[in-house]
C-alpha cells in the first residue's frame, strides 16, 4: 500500500493505492471515495467479543470495513472527522504502538489492530485506559486533530506531556499519569490541566496539537441551555 496526502495538516485526506487484490481495513465512516471495483465487506474483526471489546472499551466502531482492490488495483480515500492532519506509521514487528481512543483510521494487510488495556495509569489520565494494539509490518494510519508533533526521548530522558494531545506511543514505554500540578488537586484544576502523562525513554511519543476533550468542553460551554439539537449545531446557533 503507498499513502499520498493532500490537504494537509489542516484538512487532511490520505489515498491509498492498493495493489491488484490487496486489502486495507478502515474504520466505520471514515472512507470519503475510492476508484470504481473495489470490493467492500464490513464485519466485526475478530468476532463479536472483539467489536464489543473495541467499541465498548477502546471507543472505536464496533463494525470495520475492509475494501479489497480489483485486479488492476485500485484506491481508497480515508478523511478524519475532526480537522487536523494524517499521520501514517510505518510498523515493524518488534514495536507495536498504543494508539489513543478515536485516533486510529485505516491499517494495510500484515498489520493487526485490537482493543488494548493502556495500564491502570492510562485509566485515570482521563482519556479511558484502554485504546488499541497497533503492530505487526505495513502502515497504520492516524486521525489527528490540528498538526502533528514527535517527541523522540533518549534512554533515561523525561517529558510531560497533557493527557488529551497524546495520539499513539511505543508501547513499552514506561509512563505514569498524574495531576498537572502533583498532590494539588485544586491547583491542577486552576491551572486548566488536570492530568498529565509522564514519559520516560527510550521511545516516541505522537502528539497531536489540539485537545479534542477540551474542544468537547468549550462547545458545550457556549452551546444554549436547553438547546435541541445540542453538540456542533449548539456551537453555530451560539453565533446566530
Amino acid at each position: 500500500m503507498q499513502i499520498n496526502l493532500r490537504h494537509n495538516p489542516s484538512f487532511a485526506v490520505a489515498r491509498m493505492f492498493l495493489a491488484p487484490g490487496e486489502p486495507v481495513q478502515v474504520e466505520s465512516g471514515a472512507m470519503m471515495a475510492h476508484s470504481p471495483g473495489v470490493q467492500i465487506s464490513s464485519k466485526a474483526a475478530g468476532g463479536v467479543m472483539q467489536g464489543l471489546k473495541r467499541s465498548v472499551l477502546a471507543g472505536e466502531s464496533f463494525f470495520t470495513t475492509t475494501y479489497t482492490a480489483p485486479q488492476n488495483g485500485g484506491w481508497v480515500d480515508v478523511a478524519g472527522v475532526l480537522p487536523g492532519d494524517i499521520l501514517p506509521i510505518e510498523m515493524r514487528p518488534d514495536r507495536p504502538f498504543f494508539v489513543a481512543r478515536g485516533n486510529w483510521m485505516a491499517n494495510s494487510y500484515g498489520t493487526d489492530i485490537s482493543s488494548k488495556f493502556g495500564g491502570m495509569g492510562n485509566l485515570f489520565g482521563g482519556e479511558g485506559g484502554f485504546g488499541l494494539q497497533a503492530s505487526g509490518e505495513g502502515l497504520v494510519l492516524l486521525s489527528v486533530y490540528g498538526a502533528i508533533d514527535i517527541v523522540d526521548l533518549q534512554p533515561g530522558e523525561q517529558v510531560v506531556i497533557d493527557t488529551g494531545h497524546v495520539v499513539a506511543y511505543d508501547l513499552n514505554m514506561q509512563f505514569r499519569t498524574r495531576r498537572a500540578v502533583e498532590g494539588k488537586s485544586i491547583q491542577s484544576m486552576k491551572s486548566g490541566e488536570g492530568l498529565v502523562f509522564d514519559f520516560v525513554g527510550p521511545g516516541r511519543v505522537y502528539l497531536q496539537s489540539r485537545n479534542p476533550s477540551a474542544f468537547a468542553a468549550w462547545a458545550s460551554s457556549i452551546a444554549p441551555s436547553g438547546n435541541q439539537s445540542g453538540g456542533l449545531g449548539g456551537v453555530f446557533n451560539a453565533f446566530n
